[in-house]
């Protein structure tokens, strides 16, 4: 028998979420030129967590402003002074680390120990990575004194806030820009809190800029006239919109957009690990991560062993309250997001895929799924094809690697894939032929600030972290 896991709540006591907030611009916050505001919902539990302002074109353009005015001083300073803004911002990171994590989880609903022991510790490490670069741009590969573009104006998604929020940031500050950034509507806390880390850190004025907002927010400032560089998150459908706004200006683009990872096991493969690696591939952030493995494909040989595994290690995982530490499936982001996993899930078996669950009781007020697999599917299944962006798995299956090749790579996007295998000649071969960003052998899910990730096709253009990731920010 069992024993069954005591709830292990973290104390949301650690963190002071204020009933208001205003836009950050020019290192104070304020309130919106129009009034408007909205509220932001701990999706968990459907509670109202604080009133935001809501950015509109005339805040844009304000913000727009101070960070012109800004850049001036901030881009004359030798980059061993800018390096000490972005160390004080990442020590600060790490002191606060346990505010920031029980925020993010309230405010998004992914789970504490996701955003406690992945999302924190890469938020400061990006910080200080690039902080490390930013008296070191001659010799980067990019000239012997690389300028940078002036003001930067960053869109990023719900699914990681701070993370994103810090591989858009860390490496623009780094670089000389400064910045005007708007996080989803969903999710501005962590950003607002970012607001507050700036002052701490003596950021000067209008280096930074928050606008939570809507849509319109975003739009009119990749609209902006004087804005010389967009970086985006978020889904494919925005991100044409936005490069079919950008083309013809001499704006630099950069466009991280959706995926519909392929996760390859071979029957050489360990298997136990796999599974590991599988479950943490689609299931981690309840699945709403762009490079998340959604598509499974298995050596036909071990099909059935794999899967009885699988199912045996879905059904501990641990749904509930993302503030328990013991907590694997935390709440989906909003009843939007969670409408369009439903809807897609239900077309899966309208299509005929077969569809499993473990037993999973949901909790009566916010927005859950629970884990879901799909077996026989084909390629022309919804969802082998869609980005469901949940915890759903399309399971297919190949019989030589050159099959596998050719189902991974049939896909409109190209942002990750994962292979699994004992044998390191077969690893190098197939990550060769995958037309994927980010390849992981044995492992899925790993991320580091020195290494770049970024897609192809659909999947987006240009690279993030690493080395590479300050070239989008810098005149080369």
């Amino acid at each position: 028998m069992a024993f069954e896991y005591a709830p292990a709540p973290e104390s949301r006591a650690i963190v002071d979420i204020a009933p208001s907030y205003g836009l950050f611009i020019d290192g104070e916050f304020t309130e919106a030129a129009d009034g408007k505001v909205f509220k932001t919902v701990s999706p968990s539990t459907e509670e109202v967590l604080a009133e935001v302002a809501r950015a509109g074109a005339e805040d844009v353009d304000r913000a727009v402003r101070a960070a012109r005015k800004a850049f001036e001083k901030w881009s004359a300073l030798p980059g061993s002074e800018r390096a000490k803004y972005l160390f004080r911002i990442a020590r600060i990171v790490q002191e606060r680390s346990r505010e920031l994590a029980v925020l993010e989880t309230l405010d998004n609903g992914k789970p504490i120990r996701e955003t406690r022991d992945a999302d924190l510790p890469l938020v400061a490490a990006h910080f200080f990575y690039y902080a490390g670069w930013a008296d070191k741009l001659g010799h980067a590969g990019f000239g012997p004194d690389p300028k940078p573009l002036g003001v930067a104006g960053q869109v990023i998604p719900w699914n990681f806030p701070l993370l994103m929020l810090a591989w858009k940031i860390a490496p623009a500050l780094a670089t000389g820009n400064t910045v005007v950034l708007k996080p989803a509507e969903t999710t501005p806390l962590s950003a607002l809190f970012f607001a507050d880390v700036c002052r701490q850190a003596g950021l000067p004025k209008g280096v930074v800029n928050i606008l939570p907002g809507y849509g319109d927010a975003g739009a009119a400032l990749v609209a902006h006239p004087d804005v010389n560089k967009v970086a985006f998150t978020g889904s494919t459908a925005v991100g044409k919109e936005i490069a079919r706004t950008v083309a013809g200006t001499r704006k630099k683009l950069t466009l991280e957009l959706g995926g519909k990872g392929a996760n390859i096991v071979f029957d050489d493969a360990p298997i136990d690990q796999a599974v590991e690696g599988i479950v943490g591939g689609i299931f981690f952030n309840q699945g709403q991560v762009c490079c998340a493995g959604s598509r499974l494909l298995v050596q036909e040989s071990i099909q059935d062993e794999l899967l009885d595994s699988l199912k045996r290690r879905l059904s501990t995982l641990r749904l509930g309250d993302p503030l328990d530490k013991n907590t694997d499936i935390g709440a989906i982001n909003s009843a939007e997001q969670l409408a369009r996993i439903t809807a897609l899930a239900e077309q899966g078996e309208a299509e005929g895929a077969e569809r499993w669950s473990p037993a999973c009781e949901l909790p009566s007020s916010g927005y859950w799924f629970a884990p879901t697999l799909f077996t026989n599917v084909t390629q022309a299944h919804t969802i082998a094809r869609d980005e469901i962006f949940g915890p759903v798995l399309s399971v297919l299956t190949f019989r030589t690697p050159d099959e596998a090749v050719a189902k991974a790579n049939n896909t409109q996007y190209g942002l990750s894939a994962g292979i699994w295998t004992e044998k390191g000649s077969r690893i190098l071969a197939v990550a060769n032929k995958l037309r994927a960003g980010v390849v992981w052998s044995n492992t899925f899910n790993k991320f580091d600030p020195t290494s770049p990730f970024g897609g192809y096709k659909e999947s987006g253009f240009g690279r993030e972290g690493g080395r590479h990731g300050l070239e989008a920010y810098l005149d080369v």
